[in-house]
């Protein structure tokens, strides 16, 4: 929050560089080949949802996950708004592969926490790693899954996003985080049956498991909510990617679907429909870039404009979603239709990091808006 004595910094140009440009360019050129979205639905009928080959590309190839780790620490020292370019791009396709876990919250609380050697091997791609919280933890949540005795680690965390294909774990334990091998003694993980289906959840249990301690102390728990803040960033653009292809998809449908001896774009009731998206798009890119502008610079209105990102596009992805189903008609509603695919993720991503609703509360304290009172009677 900031006022009259503390002015915000100057906020940069929130439409997309040519470098942001040239990225985008180059993330959805690999996706176009290697990951369409019949690719996608069918591996949603496999043992191996998460397409590691993809991923290997995108991290070794093209650097996604280096991008906004700094270059002394092993990155590419670009910037959580190309990060943010990334996560648009693989939203678009619903690519099945560990970007908003391995390059996004684990790597931001790595960075935190001061850790350059784990951050360098994530940057690489050398290895997974995700964040031992519930998918649905809130920034400012103070999950309390796991805890220690005798130096080894008891609990259970459910549905962790990006957990498959994890090869370590960071996992919050109290005032403290401790890095967890995946194939460690005492650790179990099990798949469980996601709406999205390209992001499998997972559940995890720690019985006695062994970790490297990372960090301990009172800044721990800021950490991990500054990490959870920049997973929130980086979902509103993957929402805002999601959101734009289902746009296009409707269009591009209504303009060759005949109905009645028409064009059923012609109709005036869908073109005020398709309208109503434009607008409600044009706004969730605009929360959307200046949230992953903030995370770039470390503005202190970050978390104020995570959670409006979140609060906004949450609910705009899950509206053009389910009227790109709705305006293809029959054909919207067949397994054969990419359309289930966006309306599934829009749908679990709602409730990712945040329901729209915790978001809309935060936003509500952050700008000290009061909360209404109700008089008795």
């Amino acid at each position: 929050m900031t006022d009259s004595t503390n002015p915000t910094p100057p906020t940069g140009d929130l439409l997309y560089s040519e470098i942001e440009e040239d990225l985008r360019a180059s993330v959805r050129s690999l996706l176009d080949k290697r990951s369409p979205w019949d690719t996608v639905l069918a591996r949603t009928e496999t043992d191996t949802t998460t397409d590691l080959e993809l991923w290997k590309v995108l991290t070794v190839e093209i650097g996604c996950a280096a991008l906004a780790v700094p270059e002394d620490a092993g990155g590419a020292g670009a910037s959580w708004r190309e990060a943010a370019v990334v996560a648009e791009e693989l939203g678009r396709a619903v690519a099945p592969v560990p970007f908003l876990g391995s390059a996004g919250i684990a790597p931001a609380l790595l960075l935190e926490l001061n850790q350059s050697d784990l951050v360098g091997a994530a940057a690489s791609g050398a290895l997974v790693a995700a964040v031992a919280l519930p998918f649905s933890t809130a920034p400012d949540d103070s999950p309390a899954g796991v805890q220690t005795r005798d130096g080894k680690l008891y609990g259970s965390v459910t549905s962790v996003a990006d957990a498959a294909a994890a090869d370590i774990f960071l996992v919050p334990a109290g005032d403290a985080v401790y890095r967890v091998a995946a194939d460690a003694a005492g650790l179990r993980r099990t798949e469980v049956v996601s709406l999205d289906m390209t992001r499998p959840l997972v559940d995890l249990v720690f019985d006695g498991a062994e970790g490297d301690l990372l960090a301990q102390g009172v800044h721990v728990p800021a950490a991990v909510g500054v990490a959870l803040r920049i997973g929130a960033v980086l979902l509103a653009s993957e929402q805002l990617g999601m959101a734009e292809r289902c746009f296009e998809m409707a269009v591009d449908y209504v303009q060759m679907r005949r109905q009645f001896g028409r064009i059923v774009g012609s109709y005036q009731a869908v073109k005020h429909r398709l309208a109503d998206l434009w607008v409600l798009l044009t706004q969730a890119r605009a929360v959307a870039r200046y949230a992953a502008e903030c995370a770039a610079t470390g503005s202190p209105d970050l978390a104020v404009a995570a959670a409006l990102a979140q609060a906004h596009c949450s609910v705009i992805a899950q509206q053009v979603a389910e009227e790109c189903v709705q305006l293809h008609g029959g054909i919207g509603f067949t397994w054969e239709h990419p359309a289930h695919l966006y309306l599934k993720r829009a749908k679990s991503s709602a409730i990712a990091l945040g329901t729209p609703e915790r978001h809309r509360e935060a936003l509500a304290e952050l700008v000290r808006i009061p909360t209404p009172t109700v008089k008795a009677h």
